[in-house]
């Protein structure tokens, strides 16, 4: 489990996250994984979730940058206090790779600020990273 806090909020990546076995094809080089988001607002001010941006670099190096409004369609108020937590998930064409961002968050006052997400490891059983490498070679 990892942990992030900033601006009194703490951002955890819960658990480990789930590789997708029945979504994923070595052959077509699809990987998918779902994992949980929780934010806890320990603070006390009212605030929202604006945007997200992830940072996912797959296990040859390669990096995609996600921008969007948002998680899973919202932009949550999180008021003191309280939690949100959300599920989601994740394609690479490699069996491993890793993700990390930070969301821009924003006080009623208008005031945005950044909160880290703490960066987690995406790992494919043992048995899809073999025949991915078995096909490469």
């Amino acid at each position: 489990m990892s942990k992030q806090t900033k601006q009194n909020l703490v951002v955890t990546v819960g658990g480990h996250p789930r590789f997708v076995s029945e979504q994923s094809d070595v052959v077509s080089e699809k990987f998918v994984w779902s994992y949980e988001i929780k934010i806890d607002h320990q603070g006390d001010e009212i605030v929202q979730l604006l945007n997200r941006h992830w940072r996912i670099v797959d296990m040859t190096g390669h990096i995609e940058e996600v921008h969007g409004v948002g998680v899973i369609g919202l932009q949550p108020l999180l008021k003191p206090g309280t939690q949100f937590i959300y599920t989601s998930y994740c394609q690479l064409m490699t069996p491993q790779g890793t993700m990390s961002g930070y969301y821009e968050m924003q006080h009623l006052d208008g005031k945005h600020f950044l909160v880290n997400i703490p960066t987690f490891i995406l790992s494919a059983p043992s048995e899809f990273i073999r025949l991915y490498k078995s096909i490469l070679h």
